[in-house]
């Protein structure tokens, strides 16, 4: 059994002057959000600066000036943040960003990310850009064009793990495991002190966390089967000072690390990367919106190599 767990991701950014997404909004209004792209709530937690959803597929986060939403699987995201568009007065946005992975199993979205900005477009003009190279990870970052300049201090960092071990991979995909078990398999008490956390077990396998205090948050994303295993780590704390601790755990074959505002990036990077892994991409960029984005792919070179998988051709859910 497979999964996409690569993720979409849209961060919406409003006047907080004129309108707030985390008081002027019920749940009813984020149910219909996420419905539109084929998912469902399945649990919240909040505080009084951030509300956090955990999703079927991924999450959604929502504060006073913004939202963020990530959606895997087979998702259709774009409809969501159409359905923002179309719900909430244009002069009241700030900015819109929306960003799509390399995935495993492209052929099997609902659409690329051509399409998804082609129906942006239909609203609102804006960049786009690629982080990566083509045949290799990448991700693709649109962003809206106008006169918005985000503040030095809005950070984000995302940490991207591929292939993780087969050991990590057995003790996620052991039957019968528990979010306890697993939040101290990933060590989740050291990365995240004093965190409000809200976690699901899916079955037969996968596992989504939110995690909030204050306006910070964290959310993890566990596609644990080998041969197409990911594990997503996606927050406005440092992952970059987390990243040893995290790779050390899972020990992926690769991982892409991507920040907005980062701007010791390159002098920091030397110091985390564990020196079994190698360079394949390291690009930056400042987008108009103002925002100093970062990408590195890592590797770690293989010295033995699988033999020729055997695919499984039979019934609907299969690979190719």
């Amino acid at each position: 059994m497979y999964f996409e767990g690569s993720e979409k991701k849209a961060e919406i950014v409003i006047d907080s002057n004129k309108l707030s997404l985390l008081s002027d909004f019920d749940d009813t209004f984020w149910q219909q959000l996420v419905s539109c792209c084929n998912a469902q709530i399945l649990s919240s937690i909040s505080n009084d600066q951030c509300k956090a959803f955990l999703l079927s597929e991924s999450s959604l986060f929502v504060w006073h000036d913004r939202l963020l939403i990530l959606t895997c699987g087979v998702t259709h995201l774009v409809n969501s943040v159409e359905h923002l568009l179309k719900n909430i007065p244009h002069q009241h946005i700030k900015q819109v960003i929306y960003q799509r992975k390399n995935e495993y199993f492209s052929h099997e979205q609902p659409s690329c990310f051509g399409d998804d900005i082609q129906l942006l477009a239909k609203y609102i003009d804006g960049w786009a850009y690629r982080f990566g190279e083509m045949d290799a990870h990448h991700n693709f970052v649109f962003h809206q064009k106008n006169q918005f300049i985000a503040a030095q201090e809005d950070k984000t960092y995302e940490l991207l793990a591929y292939q993780i071990s087969e050991q990590a991979s057995k003790t996620l995909t052991t039957p019968g495991l528990s979010a306890a078990t697993i939040r101290q398999f990933l060590n989740i008490e050291q990365l995240l002190p004093d965190f409000i956390i809200d976690d699901f077990v899916f079955q037969p396998y996968g596992y989504s966390l939110n995690a909030i205090k204050q306006e910070k948050y964290l959310t993890i994303h566990v596609t644990p089967q080998e041969g197409s295993s990911y594990v997503s780590f996606e927050s406005n704390l440092n992952l970059i000072e987390l990243a040893p601790t995290i790779l050390a755990i899972l020990q992926p074959a690769s991982f892409d690390l991507l920040t907005f505002n980062e701007f010791d990036f390159v002098e920091k990077i030397p110091e985390i990367i564990p020196a079994n892994y190698v360079s394949k991409s390291l690009v930056k960029e400042t987008l108009t919106n103002g925002y100093f984005v970062c990408f590195a792919n890592f590797i770690k070179p293989q010295l033995s190599f699988n033999k020729p998988a055997i695919l499984d051709i039979t019934g609907e859910n299969h690979a190719l």
